[in-house]
């Protein structure tokens, strides 16, 4: 694989969604996330998928999912990091 540098912007979607399509670990997930804010491509539904504060990947396990009044609340099991999104 060519080094981040001279990877195109397409090139690192690919491999972001590569990364996020099995369960990565937190390194994973934070090298995939700077290698994004490199190149300003934005993460869009994928930053929905772990914790901002500790990295974790979001399962059945390590999470906690609320609905209530048009917000989802998730809550993160490792950390207890609460992240609330406005439902369309």
């Amino acid at each position: 694989m060519k080094s981040n540098k001279n990877l195109s912007k397409q090139e690192i979607q690919e491999h972001l969604d590569k990364v996020f399509s099995s369960n990565p670990s937190k390194e994973q997930i934070k090298k995939a996330k700077k290698l994004a804010m490199s190149k300003n491509i934005k993460l869009r539904g994928l930053r929905k998928n772990f914790c901002k504060k500790c990295y974790s990947f979001f399962d059945s396990k390590n999470s906690e999912i609320r609905i209530k009044k048009g917000f989802k609340t998730v809550r993160c099991k490792n950390c207890n990091h609460i992240t609330r999104y406005r439902l369309k």
